[in-house]
């Protein structure tokens, strides 16, 4: 069943889905968001960027399903028009058809979180049980692609990303991982198109979602421990240089160093980030465009849906959709 957010109405409702204040007035914002966030089903768009440099919402959030326990992981297959998306605990993933209809993929995902659908039309997971994987559309059943490192079973891959070379880059973080960590730290690895598996970059304070800008040139990688998001020169092999803050996420109130979980990149370059406030959207150059906030807190993104212009977001125990202005980039 699907819920239509931006059609209920209360006293307590926000029913206006774009709010812009100038900058003297934000304390008030801040004390409305306050109020305004604890009961609004419909959606709310919060910047104090300038109009003309804002990226709005086209309409209300939706609920598409509910009832999970965490979801996780969407991703949008463009051969038949459907949505993959993982419930973590519950060791399965989903899959949306065209139709809306929902139906079980897998119900043994080993606690899959990230999905990618590539170019040609794989299907890629993390499984945050040790590796790396490609599954079988037609079975669901799922094909190692890496799970060791030097000899070391990985912590738990977390999200990836395919570069137009056809390596993998991919984040392995704590988070389900056995203690103490099997490889020591957390970081980003690189798997080549022949198999061969490079740590990429040093310690992160948990890194989780990942992406390419359009032209494959930047790596972005989003730490759930630190308010400061990460971008990385891609050098040649997979390879990643110069590596530095690209921005520094909102924080909720009373906090300073909240993170963030995951990312995707519209076809202008553009980076939306799901952190503890909703969708924040920044511009190649790092400047907050404005943030979409939901019913829960997000977990992952992706731009989907034929033109490319639908965001799904996988929130706590939901999925969600909103329309949003510009079309998401296509896999390598």
């Amino acid at each position: 069943m699907q819920r239509d957010f931006g059609k209920r109405r209360s006293l307590n409702t926000v029913t206006h889905n774009v709010l812009v204040f100038p900058n003297q007035l934000m304390p008030t914002l801040r004390q409305f968001q306050t109020v305004a966030c604890a009961t609004a089903t419909a959606l709310l768009f919060v910047s104090t960027s300038p109009a003309q440099d804002l990226i709005k919402p086209v309409g209300d959030v939706v609920e598409v399903a509910a009832g999970f326990a965490f979801t996780e992981g969407p991703a949008w297959d463009p051969s038949d028009s459907s949505l993959y998306f993982t419930d973590i605990p519950n060791t399965t993933i989903y899959q949306l058809d065209a139709s809306g209809k929902l139906s079980k993929f897998t119900t043994d995902s080993k606690h899959t979180n990230g999905l990618l659908i590539t170019s040609d039309g794989r299907l890629l997971g993390c499984q945050m049980d040790g590796q790396v994987v490609q599954y079988d559309k037609a079975t669901g059943n799922a094909t190692v692609l890496a799970n060791k490192f030097d000899g070391t079973r990985f912590n738990a891959p977390n999200d990836l990303i395919i570069d137009r070379q056809g390596g993998i880059y991919f984040t392995d973080p704590l988070f389900r991982a056995p203690m103490p960590l099997p490889q020591g730290i957390q970081a980003v690895y690189y798997i080549s198109q022949s198999g061969e598996v490079t740590r990429v970059t040093e310690s992160i304070a948990a890194p989780n979602g990942i992406g390419l800008s359009p032209d494959g040139k930047r790596l972005y990688v989003c730490p759930s421990q630190q308010s400061e998001m990460l971008v990385y020169d891609v050098a040649a092999g997979g390879k990643l240089e110069n590596g530095r803050t690209f921005c520094k996420v909102k924080q909720p109130a009373g906090k300073s160093d909240t993170g963030a979980d995951g990312i995707v990149l519209d076809q202008e370059g553009n980076v939306y980030i799901t952190t503890h406030l909703g969708v924040e959207i920044f511009s190649p150059a790092g400047k907050s465009l404005g943030l979409v906030e939901f019913p829960q807190q997000p977990a992952n993104v992706t731009l989907g849906g034929k033109d490319g212009k639908t965001m799904y977001v996988t929130a706590r125990t939901a999925l969600y959709k909103v329309t949003m202005p510009r079309s998401g980039l296509k896999p390598n």
